[in-house]
């Protein structure tokens, strides 16, 4: 009898599952979503180091509790220095010159300093009176304040600044004319000075009590004004001032101050000192007085300008010069 063979249980082998766990389609999904995200993302970092990497980062805002940062205000030089010992006055012109008897006396007055406050300036011109304005080179207001002057009609000098004997202790402001110059930079400092103020019809000299001593550097400065032909007046800041005689050598029409009006803000002073030039000016024909840009020199000014045009006859200071004979 044959035996039959027990078939043989067969092994069920199972079909591994595609894909796992990421199979299903739901987490398909998820990932393609992330996939994307990312690939935007991406692109966006590319776009913004790649494409435009010349792009200025913005600004940063200042902190508030910083003000804003002022600018540097010029600083004013000292008006004068007025001598200690009163400087014997000025040799006058000859009687020959002077006016006839039923005209009254001539006066200039001049306002030195001018160009750092353009307030004043429009004060004094607003006088309606020929003053004379002096203003310095280099000063912020120069040019708007010789426009106004030229526009009403007034002369324009230029303040010209020179070494005093207490330089270096007070220094005249920029632009300063030294004795330690050579020829070449004087003339060349000079020539500078001269183109910073429009319209000027001639000079006095800012200080100088020490350069208006020399003589070989009055000379080269009064060469330059005669090819311009420009006037010089005085300030008489020196008893030692050997401006008259390097006038008299280049023939250069010139005047010298007769007095200050205000080198002490004191009204009742100030009121003396315009007397005073009254009291020159008829005596003698002609005075020149220096006042600086002081409110208490506008309104003793204004003040006694009836009393004044009553008694002399004001005038810019271009009337008063003449070539030293």
């Amino acid at each position: 009898m044959v035996k039959r063979k027990s078939p043989r249980k067969s092994k069920r082998r199972r079909k591994p599952r595609k894909g796992g766990v990421f199979s299903s389609p739901s987490v398909k999904i998820i990932t393609g979503l992330g996939i994307l995200v990312l690939l935007v993302v991406l692109t966006a970092l590319l776009a913004r180091f790649l494409i435009s990497p010349h792009r200025a980062p913005a600004p940063a805002r200042p902190a508030a509790s910083k003000p804003a940062a002022r600018q540097p205000v010029a600083k004013i030089p000292p008006f004068e220095i007025y001598p200690r010992k009163e400087i014997p006055p000025p040799e006058k012109p000859p009687a020959a010159i002077r006016p006839k008897s039923k005209q009254l006396p001539q006066v200039a007055i001049i306002i030195d300093d001018l160009g750092y406050d353009r307030k004043i300036a429009k004060k004094f011109s607003a006088l309606h009176v020929p003053i004379t304005f002096s203003i310095l080179p280099y000063s912020p207001y120069r040019k708007k304040i010789a426009r106004l002057a030229h526009d009403k009609g007034l002369d324009i000098m230029l303040h010209l600044p020179m070494e005093p004997v207490e330089y270096p202790a007070v220094n005249p402001g920029p632009g300063t004319l030294l004795t330690s110059m050579s020829a070449d930079q004087l003339i060349r400092q000079l020539e500078k000075n001269l183109d910073e103020v429009p319209d000027i019809r001639g000079v006095n000299n800012h200080m100088g009590s020490k350069m208006t001593a020399e003589s070989s550097q009055m000379y080269q400065i009064f060469t330059i004004l005669k090819k311009r032909g420009l006037f010089f007046i005085d300030s008489r800041t020196t008893a030692k001032t050997l401006c008259k005689p390097s006038a008299r050598l280049f023939q250069i029409p010139f005047a010298q101050r007769d007095i200050f009006l205000d080198h002490r803000q004191d009204p009742a002073f100030i009121r003396r000192q315009f007397k005073e030039l009254v009291r020159i000016a008829q005596q003698h024909g002609q005075a020149i007085g220096i006042g600086h840009p002081h409110t208490i020199t506008y309104d003793i000014l204004r003040e006694m300008l009836p009393e004044l045009q009553k008694k002399v006859q004001l005038v810019p200071a271009s009337k008063l010069v003449h070539p030293v004979s």
